[in-house]
């Protein structure tokens, strides 16, 4: 029963395989597709198509359907992702999904991927029939940019169509009326274009040689005292509280050394702590969790210490006692020193802005991490001044957005020309830049108009509990990945489902690999799951052999 049942599975796969290849080979390149067509003027018509098509929806259908009905072939060329700047997050939909949906309509006979930022350069080479455009188009005042496509459509004898309608559709206002869930077609989108297992990801985690990584940043005591509120002042804005308990965590750079070291690294942490009881606190617990500390004790400073005071669930306020000068000159000399003679297989800088990296310290510390160490930085702008791009010559660095737009003073740009500006400006090899509940975004290829520059990765989260720390979970699995040699992406994807771990509990608690591993499961379960689901020819009926 169970050799026919896998017959008739791998008899399933092979079918949909078979049909995803019938209309996938209508995806071909400009040359390719220049080729095919001929030169201008040819016996077979040609009708062109372009746009954005991130959700293909009624008028889209409609206004294919009235182009193919003009001419003999039609061509769909859409927009590829880095020139999408409709919303600082299209498209919703990867260029390669974007051409396989034109691909399987009957009408549509071949598609392109424009890496141009218009179809004017595209026009002129392949020069079509016909170019279609939506009716909202064709009034007398016509949008400069199309005014330029019928000039040029008009300077070799083309002519400019455009198709009827009674109602514009538009992808943005669908898009902006409930936004498509996509996360499993977009993770194995990826995964195919770049040959990525399931096994790869797992095999990223896997302890098959000792990897010691070693953590230089801000050590954070965050603190969480609860209370109920009793009563309140008449004359005066001021509640009353009672104190029911108080509770000490390890943050800041810290729990990034808990997070490598859950995953299974040998982990080495520098960090400077004031004289006082919560130093002890913070050396117990990092060696309570096996990773070893180099402490640094500044007699002139307190050990950082943020504390919450909560009241009935809420935030009332938080006190930070702490010191954010500068480093003396001889503590940061005690940094070079064991910076420069770290055995470790990778140096990551955890920048809080707490007085260990500024202006005047990066430069050394930087220069004292020896050649062969996989170099990684991220840093800070929560409540502070980090800047990332004072990290020059990175392997890795992974800031959030907001860290990228305060680094660039650019609040206006979108995600690529963003990741694109930040990338050069760093001058890192790669970039994973966080965005939340949006997933993230890796590049690691300074040809920005190269389609294999930028991968989406949808967050993994399935229910949300606290979102704190799931930044540094993902900077840790992320470093553990591509200090074993993994690619960017495959860091990126395990990063992100450490990230998606993070969020699915309360508190910034290290998150063991085991629990990456079964998360990694759960999606590979889920998209085997929805391969089955959306196959389109079934195989029910087929007597195994």
């Amino acid at each position: 029963m169970n050799s026919c049942f896998c017959k008739m599975e791998d008899l399933q796969q092979g079918v949909l395989k078979m049909f995803l290849s019938s209309y996938q080979h209508k995806i071909k390149t400009l040359e390719e597709l220049q080729e095919i067509i001929g030169s201008f003027p040819r016996e077979k018509k040609v009708v062109m198509c372009h746009g954005v098509f991130d959700v293909v929806h009624p008028g889209h259908m409609r206004h294919l359907m009235y182009a193919k009905g003009k001419a003999d072939i039609l061509v769909a060329s859409l927009t590829a992702d880095y020139h999408i700047n409709k919303g600082h997050y299209r498209p919703h939909i990867p260029q390669h999904i974007r051409a396989t949906n034109l691909a399987a309509f009957e009408m549509v006979d071949y598609v392109i991927i424009d890496k141009n930022k218009t179809p004017l350069e595209n026009i002129k080479i392949l020069k079509p029939d016909f170019f279609a455009k939506g009716y909202e188009y064709s009034a007398k005042s016509k949008p400069k940019k199309t005014q330029e496509e019928e000039n040029l459509l008009a300077s070799y004898g083309a002519e400019m169509l455009f198709t009827p309608g009674d109602v514009v559709y538009s992808s943005s206002k669908f898009i902006n009326l409930e936004e498509p869930m996509l996360r499993l077609e977009k993770l194995a989108a990826v995964m195919e274009n770049e040959a990525i297992t399931i096994d790869n990801m797992i095999d990223s985690l896997s302890a098959d040689k000792p990897i010691v990584m070693h953590v230089i940043g801000d050590t954070i005591v965050d603190g969480i005292t609860y209370t109920n509120v009793i009563g309140g002042q008449i004359k005066t804005p001021t509640l009353s509280v009672r104190l029911e308990s108080e509770e000490n965590f390890v943050g800041g750079a810290g729990i990034v050394a808990k997070h490598l070291k859950a995953a299974g690294a040998d982990v080495i942490f520098t960090t400077v702590l004031g004289e006082d009881p919560l130093a002890e606190f913070v050396l117990n617990d990092l060696q309570e969790a096996g990773v070893t500390v180099q402490v640094i004790i500044d007699k002139n400073r307190p050990t950082t210490f943020k504390n919450a005071i909560v009241a009935n669930n809420y935030r009332l306020v938080k006190i930070d006692t702490l010191d954010n000068s500068s480093i003396s000159d001889s503590i940061l000399d005690s940094f070079i020193e064991k910076i420069s003679t770290t055995k470790a297989d990778a140096v990551i800088f955890s920048d809080f802005r707490h007085g260990i990296f500024n202006k005047r310290t990066i430069d050394g510390l930087v220069a004292a991490i020896p050649e062969n160490c996989f170099k990684v930085a991220d840093s800070q702008v929560a409540s502070r001044w980090g800047n990332i791009t004072e990290f020059q010559g990175f392997d890795l660095i992974t800031p959030n957005e907001r860290e990228a737009r305060f680094a660039l003073s650019d609040q206006d740009s979108g995600i690529r020309p963003l990741a694109a500006s930040l990338y050069d400006a760093s001058k890192c090899k790669t970039l994973i830049l966080k965005l939340g509940e949006r997933g993230s975004l890796t590049c690691c290829n300074s040809d920005h108009e190269s389609f294999s520059s930028y991968v989406f990765v949808d967050s993994f989260v399935d229910h949300l509990i606290d979102a704190v720390g799931s930044g540094d979970a993902l900077l840790a699995y992320a470093t553990m990945a591509m200090t074993k040699g993994y690619s960017p992406v495959i860091a990126s994807i395990v990063g992100s489902m450490a990230a998606a771990c993070e969020c699915e509990v309360d508190g910034n608690i290290p998150i063991a690999k085991e629990d990456v591993i079964k998360k990694i499961r759960t999606i590979s379960a889920q998209l085997q799951y929805d391969f089955d689901l959306k196959s389109i020819l079934s195989v029910k009926d087929v007597v195994p052999a």
